[in-house]
């Protein structure tokens, strides 16, 4: 048996990675060395010891080096209710990344036919389109390769929580005008994150999305991610959730805390049951 020598994996340094992303000019890294090796600190401590740094940009290299990416406070390349990119130790998004945990364990098992999951609530203002932004994000972070897509056809909002061209999307995909993958938006910033924005809003957002080719779409993007989330309208506005549900075969309802009705949730579950789509779990937001 012949043993094959892996080549040893190059970790980037803290310097090389706030050069790359223009936090630090290649003057100040070096000025930043020559401290570290006077008072033998750590790169970010001697950084910051100069003023060349802040507590930030140690955290954002940090997290490019372990894999884990997030945004520093005053970053405004997407919106700030994307709480998992900006807090991502915050007690909320901790429990966002319990609710990944349980959703690996019981749909996203490694199963090719399980990679789409719909976010749905009864209502408006439940809090749809926030769970489903920083859901995705939570599994990007974990190193899932990671696609959010914005099914509303009727009231997007995932354009606007990640700051991204509304041009073409989702409706231009169903309606044939252009190629799925190439109306995808990398994230760059979050590494495994990609989002399919709505895109124009069509006549007929019901009728597009019960088309066959949702289907084939959903199946073609899941020979290039691990996970796809997709948001919806609430249920009560129209079917259209009910529609895209039964594309990705899987569910996760929102509800909010003294807002939903009880009811509202148990006609949308057994909507939902009714149109053989398994409801994997719920999340009650605002509390």
């Amino acid at each position: 048996m012949q043993l094959i020598q892996q080549k040893p994996v190059v970790e980037r340094s803290i310097g090389a990675i706030l050069v790359d992303h223009g936090r630090l000019t290649a003057i100040d890294a070096e000025k930043v060395l020559r401290e570290q090796k006077v008072s033998k600190l750590r790169f970010g401590d001697a950084g910051i010891k100069l003023g060349l740094l802040s507590a930030n940009d140690v955290a954002f290299a940090l997290a490019r080096q372990f894999d884990y990416p997030y945004l520093a406070p005053d970053d405004q390349t997407i919106s700030e209710e994307v709480i998992a990119a900006f807090r991502p130790f915050s007690p909320a998004v901790e429990q966002l990344r319990a609710l990944r945990t349980q959703l690996m364990l019981r749909w996203f098992s490694g199963d090719p036919t399980r990679r789409s999951l719909a976010v749905v609530s009864p209502a408006e203002r439940d809090g749809r389109s926030f769970v489903a932004a920083n859901l995705a994000v939570v599994f990007s972070q974990l190193g899932e390769r990671t696609l959010l897509i914005d099914a509303d056809l009727r009231t997007p909002r995932q354009h606007q929580l990640f700051k991204i061209d509304n041009g073409v999307g989702l409706s231009a995909v169903l309606s044939g005008r252009v190629n799925p993958l190439a109306a995808v938006h990398k994230v760059v910033a979050l590494l495994d994150l990609s989002v399919l924005p709505a895109g124009a809003t069509p006549p007929n957002p019901q009728e597009l999305l019960a088309r066959d080719t949702f289907s084939n779409v959903l199946a073609q993007y899941g020979e290039s991610y691990d996970v796809i989330i997709v948001d919806t309208p609430s249920a009560t506005r129209s079917a259209d959730a009910q529609t895209v549900a039964a594309r990705t075969g899987a569910a996760m309802i929102v509800a909010r805390n003294h807002t939903t009705p009880l009811s509202g949730m148990q006609g949308l579950v057994t909507k939902l049951q009714n149109s053989n789509v398994a409801v994997v779990g719920s999340l009650l937001n605002g509390i």
